[in-house]
C-alpha cells in the first residue's frame, strides 16, 4: 500500500512541475506582451497551426481563430509554459477563448509538436471578418496593449481581479474617453 501512495503524490509533483508548449497566434506574438504577463521570454520558435483561420474581430485589437478547412495560422509556439504560467494565460484569454490541444509544425526544422492554443469560442460571431495582421497591430495598437496587460496582471494579484475582458474594456474605455477631452 505504502508504495502506490508514494508513487501516486510523486505523479502529482510532476505534474505540478510539467511544462506546456503554448502556439500563439495575436498579441502574445510581441514580446513585450509575454513579458509582462508572465514575467520573462520563454524560448520560442515560429511554427504553423494546420486547419485554422485567424480572424480580426470587430471592436477588439486582438484576433480570434477558428478551425477552417485548407487555411493555416502562422504563429510561434511558447515552449517550457509552467502551470502557474498557463493559469495565467488561461486568466488572460479569459471565457472568449477555450485552451484546446492541436499539432502543429515547427518552421525551422518542420518537426510536428502538440501544444496548447486557444481557439475562439464564439464559432459562429457575426464580428469575425478578414484576417488579423500583425504587423498593423504592432504599429497601432501594441503600446496601448502593454499598457492594459500591465493594468490586467495587476489586477490579477488582487483578490477581487477583474476579469480580462472587464480589464480589456475598461481600459479601453477611458482611453476613449480622455482622447474625447484633449
Amino acid at each position: 500500500m505504502g508504495s502506490a501512495s508514494a508513487s501516486a503524490s510523486a505523479v502529482n509533483v510532476v505534474n505540478h512541475n510539467h511544462k506546456h508548449n503554448v502556439f500563439v497566434y495575436g498579441s502574445l506574438l510581441a514580446d513585450d506582451v509575454v513579458r509582462v504577463l508572465l514575467k520573462r521570454i520563454p524560448q520560442s520558435s515560429s511554427a504553423i497551426l494546420p486547419g485554422y483561420r485567424r480572424f480580426s474581430i470587430k471592436g477588439r485589437v486582438y484576433p480570434a481563430i477558428l478551425p477552417v478547412e485548407n487555411k493555416h495560422v502562422t504563429g510561434r509556439v511558447l515552449f517550457g509554459i509552467s502551470d502557474p504560467e498557463l493559469l495565467v494565460l488561461d486568466e488572460f484569454e479569459d471565457f472568449e477563448y477555450q485552451r484546446t490541444t492541436a499539432d502543429v509544425s515547427l518552421v525551422d526544422t518542420a518537426d510536428k509538436l502538440q501544444v496548447q492554443t486557444y481557439v475562439w469560442t464564439n464559432k459562429n460571431d457575426p464580428n469575425l471578418y478578414g484576417d488579423w495582421d500583425f504587423e498593423e497591430w504592432r504599429r497601432l495598437h501594441m503600446k496601448d496593449f502593454v499598457k492594459m496587460t500591465a493594468g490586467f496582471v495587476e489586477e490579477l494579484e488582487l483578490p477581487e481581479a477583474k476579469p480580462r475582458v472587464a480589464a480589456y474594456e475598461s481600459f479601453y474605455q477611458q482611453n476613449a474617453d480622455n482622447s474625447e477631452m484633449s
